[in-house]
């Protein structure tokens, strides 16, 4: 029987609506069948108390019976989750969503302002542009970016552009740009927009969402494989190696971590089948 209500991370009560797993299913690239397939089966099992940890694990694994590269694309959201908890793969992983979009990038630079000295997560440049980029990373997919993260990357900015306009010369910023691997609050986009804040999340701007810039500039993390173990995640995370495409341009890392030919195989063709998918 349909369930009447599910229970999210955070243990918050929430009312069952299957349009948001449709939705999900369809931002994954499956088409109208499968959606309605999975759907139904997850109405079927599901009960009233279940996690959406639990739903998401029943539909993901319908995914990968499937289509594992539909199943990779699904599991995006935890996917880049996975790339924590330090925080510093997912600097990584923005600054090269950023390179593919046609920006030189450098991680982890210290830039002066008036009042203190800040260590900028990413500063990413194109043609005349020159932009201060926090990469805010939440452990968990359930957790929002809210107001007070809009602040304080807004007065980091303030402080680091005041001390270049004090300066004669030298290249200076012309904008900050707040990324995160999750949702903002109302009241940060409300914020962000006053103050000119760039703002990039799992759920804003529409159509240019952090999971829409991933799949069009096809920069999937390695955390996204089905293909993989974790400890083949975390191998590979160890060694730099971020995205997928890290894999195609070395198909010996694989090889490197232990992986055998028959795994190996499997792991190349589920990259380039996922990339067929965009």
């Amino acid at each position: 029987m349909e369930p009447s209500y599910i229970i999210k991370s955070s243990g918050e009560r929430e009312s069952w609506d299957p349009r948001k797993l449709e939705r999900s299913l369809r931002a994954a690239k499956a088409d109208e069948r499968l959606v309605q397939d999975i759907v139904a089966h997850v109405k079927r099992d599901a009960q009233d108390g279940m996690s959406t940890h639990d739903i998401y694990a029943h539909a993901f694994a319908l995914l990968k019976r499937h289509s594992r590269p539909i199943a990779a694309q699904y599991s995006l959201k935890r996917a880049i989750t996975q790339l924590g908890p330090s925080g510093f793969p997912f600097e990584r992983f923005v600054a090269q969503i950023l390179k593919a979009q046609g920006y030189h990038t450098k991680v982890g630079v210290m830039v002066r302002g008036v009042c203190v000295s800040h260590e900028v997560d990413v500063v990413a440049e194109k043609d005349d542009e020159r932009i201060l980029v926090e990469a805010k990373f939440h452990n968990s997919p359930d957790v929002k970016s809210d107001v007070k993260v809009s602040l304080y990357v807004h007065a980091r900015f303030q402080d680091i552009k005041k001390k270049f306009e004090e300066e004669e010369g030298g290249k200076r910023f012309n904008r900050a740009w707040l990324i995160t691997n999750t949702s903002f609050t109302t009241e940060a986009i409300k914020y962000g927009t006053c103050a000119g804040l760039a703002l990039t999340g799992w759920n804003y701007p529409r159509g240019y969402t952090l999971q829409d810039i991933v799949q069009r500039t096809q920069t999937h993390p390695v955390t996204c494989l089905t293909t993989l173990s974790n400890a083949n995640k975390d191998q590979l995370l160890n060694q730099g190696i971020v995205l997928c495409n890290d894999i195609l341009a070395n198909t010996h890392i694989l090889e490197n971590i232990g992986m055998n030919r028959g795994r190996i195989t499997a792991t190349l063709n589920e990259i380039k089948n996922l990339y067929a998918l965009d």
